[in-house]
């Protein structure tokens, strides 16, 4: 099979992961233990279940490599998956780059992005724990349009925190998690103690993660048949990303292929631990594949941020969490790519970036636009403002091949589409699109409230 005359690779459905990948069993330092935000004391299974099951639990703190992905979970992957790796050959054309591009388009699952590898996942493990009802977060909505279908497809309610901005930004996706059966609010709202706090200081707003963070668990928290579902940052969240990874290897290997660099956007680590967490073991064992996370100028928590404990969430209702973090109280600018406005970043790749496995590169706006432009002005597909912060290190890396006269392998993770990102793109095309860059006064302002561990 020539991997010069293909274009699309596809695995038969027998080749669906049948484990996730845990990569703490092959840590060099182990991670950090989560805290009781209360005592400061490390965080046990019983601080844990008020939100989360127990199934759920054990694989956050699980040291076993591979863990079995229960086979109603696996039914349901068929839908999509195994999803389908690109060869980006007009790409590599209009760049006149001598580098090979692929991209792993995680875009052909029901709701157009990888989160819902994890949303199905979730559901499960809370339906047989004899859950109810779910609520969770969003930014962009792409979590929670999976969460959505995710809760329908196991009969389960879900509420949604959307932040206040995308809320706006991204009105059809609030509708999109309606059609499934979901409750989708604006955070903060005033249906819970933290959300009416944060109007009373600035009723204005824009909103962040880490507020709704805070409403989602504070809902669950006040009710026995619900519990909290988080897209990222999670170690049991980035475990059910693996699936991408592991076929990425599989769709390579077809072709006679291993990639020098791997890419993929990174704001709370979901999308990026997908694509990268399976190469870890090939990187500790001498491979020379360089992992890189791409956020944005905006929100640097991996390039500017500060390894440290600290809440997930605004309210400081969630443990506390040793991650690299721009500190809780921030608040990122209103970038159109909401699902990356995250003050901090999963402890995995945290801990793994700390340790020198890991590269990360901060890109702004504008470049971003310009290389989604060229991406669907080339391969066709109009993509998500998130993944294409992937596209653009992916492109200057091709780009840096050309000018070096070297031919790499690229392999960039495409999750999401930018069909409900329409206003961000006309915004680009007309020139109002500004770049913001989180500067060293900012940081300090926001590290002020950093807990003392």
């Amino acid at each position: 099979m020539s991997r010069d005359a293909l274009t699309k690779i596809i695995l038969p459905e027998d080749k669906i992961p049948k484990y996730w990948y845990n990569v703490q069993a092959d840590m060099p330092n182990p991670l950090d233990p989560p805290l009781n935000p209360r005592t400061g004391e490390p965080a046990t299974p019983d601080d844990l279940l008020p939100i989360f099951p127990m199934g759920l639990i054990e694989q956050e703190v699980s040291q076993e490599r591979y863990i079995e992905i229960p086979q109603e979970v696996r039914e349901i992957y068929r839908l999509w998956r195994p999803s389908p790796l690109y060869r980006a050959h007009r790409l590599e054309k209009a760049l006149d780059t001598p580098c090979r591009i692929y991209y792993k388009y995680e875009g052909v699952s029901p709701v157009g992005s990888h989160k819902l590898n994890s949303a199905i996942a979730q559901a499960f493990f809370n339906k047989i724990a004899g859950i109810k009802r779910l609520t969770t977060e969003t930014g962009a909505g792409q979590w929670g349009t999976a969460l959505a279908l995710a809760c329908r497809v196991f009969g389960l309610d879900c509420t949604v925190y959307m932040v206040k901005v995308s809320y706006e930004q991204k009105p059809y996706r609030r509708s999109i998690m309606e059609t499934y059966g979901a409750t989708c609010l604006a955070s903060p709202t005033d249906r819970t103690a933290s959300g009416r706090a944060v109007l009373e200081r600035d009723p204005d707003t824009p909103g962040t993660l880490a507020i709704a963070i805070s409403e989602a668990v504070e809902d669950a928290a006040s009710r026995d048949d619900t519990n909290y579902s988080l897209g990222s940052v999670l170690n049991h969240v980035c475990l059910h990303q693996t699936v991408i990874g592991q076929e990425v290897k599989l769709q390579l290997e077809m072709v006679d292929e291993y990639p020098d660099v791997v890419i993929g956007c990174c704001g709370g680590g979901s999308n990026f631990s997908g694509i990268a967490l399976p190469f870890i073991p090939d990187k500790l064992a001498g491979t020379n594949v360089r992992l890189i996370a791409v956020e944005p100028a905006a929100c640097p928590t991996l390039t500017k941020g500060v390894f440290a404990y600290d809440y997930g969430d605004q309210a400081g209702f969630t443990p506390l969490l040793k991650m690299y973090t721009l500190g809780h109280d921030f608040t990122p600018p209103g970038i159109h790519a909401g699902g990356l406005r995250y003050h901090g970043d999963s402890p995995l790749i945290s801990r793994l970036y700390h340790d020198g496995l890991l590269e990360a590169r901060a890109v702004f706006q504008k470049n971003v636009f310009e290389a989604a432009v060229l991406f669907a002005q080339t391969e066709g597909i109009l993509p998500a403002p998130e993944s294409a912060h992937a596209i653009r290190a992916a492109v200057d890396e091709a780009l840096a091949g050309k000018e070096e006269g070297v031919s790499r392998c690229i392999v960039f993770n495409l999750s999401g589409h930018g069909h409900l990102d329409i206003s961000a793109y006309d915004s680009y095309l007309n020139g109002r699109i500004e770049d913001v860059e989180f500067s060293d006064e900012a940081l300090a302002e926001s590290l002020k409230t950093l807990p003392q561990v």
